[in-house]
C-alpha cells in the first residue's frame, strides 16, 4: 500500500508546526521587538538537507518587514539547534527564511476587484436606462 504523504511533506509539515511553535515562544524572549509574523509554508528540500521556510508579516512599514527579516536570518542558527531538538531526524535541516508576499499580493488584488466594480455599479446607476 502506497504511503499517503511523502517523506519530504511530512517533514515539511513537522518543521512548519515546530517553527511555527519556536518563533511565538523562544524567538518572541530573545527578541522582543520583532513585529507579528507567520509561517505561510515550509519546503523541504528531496535530500531533506534544506528547508526554504516563508515567512508573512503583519506589518505595512518596509523598513520594520527588512529588519524582522534581518533578525530571522540572523537567528537561524539559534532557531535550527532549537529545531534538532524537537524533532527525531539524523540531520536536520538548514534553514533559509524568505518573505511571502502572497497573502499582501492577493489583499492588493481583492481591493482592486472591489474597486472596479464599485465604479461599474456606479456607471451602471448613472447611465439612463434604455427601455
Amino acid at each position: 500500500m502506497a504511503r499517503e504523504f511523502s517523506r519530504t511533506d511530512r517533514v515539511s509539515q513537522q518543521v512548519h508546526k515546530e517553527i511555527a511553535s519556536i518563533l511565538q515562544n523562544e524567538f518572541k524572549h530573545r527578541e522582543p521587538q520583532v513585529g507579528m509574523i507567520t509561517i505561510s509554508s515550509v519546503e523541504v528540500s528531496r535530500d531533506l538537507a534544506h528547508a526554504k521556510i516563508y515567512v508573512t508579516f503583519y506589518n505595512s512599514d518596509e523598513e520594520k518587514i527588512k529588519d524582522d527579516l534581518i533578525k530571522l536570518q540572523d537567528a537561524k542558527g539559534f532557531i535550527r539547534s532549537l529545531l534538532a531538538k524537537r524533532i527525531r531526524m539524523r540531520a536536520v535541516p538548514a534553514v533559509h527564511f524568505f518573505r511571502d508576499e502572497s497573502i499582501t499580493e492577493g489583499i492588493r488584488i481583492s481591493t482592486l476587484v472591489n474597486q472596479a466594480r464599485a465604479k461599474d455599479e456606479a456607471k451602471a446607476k448613472d447611465a439612463p436606462e434604455d427601455d
